[in-house]
């Protein structure tokens, strides 16, 4: 028998049917490629924005669009009871985060601000290093680097390693973040948690995560080289979810990790 290269099975373990919101932009397209070919997911139907697709022909709709579009799909899914949802959208007020999580309680949705297998592994890493350093000496800081068409900042990917790196420290990033150093008169306070953000060019995804004492430092640091790998991890979680229960998910759960 032939062994899927995936990282886990769908639990129904039946071909899972894909709806790709955003067919058209780079990540959309990004999807379908990595669906072309394999043996456990076909592409059932695309879509964007503006167009009303038929979600009865999906098990799961993978979205990469903006938390706008995707909270209103989610809104929708969840009004139908399905399909389910695979968000990778970033850049989420507390309002449409709130209308993913209450779309949760009627659907499977696997959320994350990214979907590589190393920024997930990062994600642990961090949460270590947070954890056994302590606040009083060690300094946090995030930097991020990406294309210049992307519209928020800090990256999705960079507030998901802070909040790691806060929970660790017994709080959570709300209350640790701190703005952008600029000016003078502001000494950085123990303990917060540091953004920078650059855009420039066509970079993937950089990101560092800096733990910086008087002696020395430590950096934690991932390099994206193409797209298509988020791509092949949306479409892994895709299978993943296709048939569970209702929850809101992220990639830490696809991968095992929980």
């Amino acid at each position: 028998m032939r062994e899927h290269k995936t990282v886990s099975a769908s639990p129904t373990g039946s071909i899972v049917h894909i709806g790709v919101a955003g067919a058209r932009g780079r990540m959309g397209r990004a999807v379908q490629e990595a669906l072309n070919g394999r043996e456990d997911a076909i592409t059932a139907v695309r879509f964007d924005r503006g167009e009303e697709p038929d979600l009865n022909a999906c098990d799961v709709v993978i979205d990469f669009t903006t938390a706008e579009g995707s909270a209103m799909l989610a809104d929708r899914c969840a009004l139908a009871g399905k399909p389910a949802l695979v968000i990778g959208s970033t850049g989420f007020d507390p309002e449409q985060r709130q209308a993913v999580e209450d779309a949760a309680r009627a659907i499977p949705i696997v959320l994350s601000g990214n979907f590589s297998l190393g920024v997930n592994v990062l994600t642990g890493l961090v949460r270590e290093a947070a954890r056994r350093l302590d606040a009083r000496d060690w300094d946090i800081e995030i930097l991020e680097a990406h294309h210049r068409r992307k519209v928020d900042a800090p990256s999705g990917t960079a507030l998901m390693l802070g909040e790691a790196a806060a929970q660790a420290r017994g709080s959570d990033l709300e209350s640790l973040r701190i703005q952008p150093h600029n000016g003078v008169g502001a000494p950085r306070e123990a303990g917060r948690i540091g953004f920078a953000s650059l855009r420039g060019g066509g970079v993937v995804g950089e990101h560092q995560v800096i733990f910086a004492a008087e002696d020395e430092i430590l950096t934690l640091s991932h390099s994206a080289r193409d797209r298509s790998l988020f791509a092949r991890g949306a479409v892994a979680a895709a299978i993943w979810v296709a048939g569970r229960e209702p929850g809101l998910y992220d990639m830490q759960d696809v991968l095992g990790f929980r």
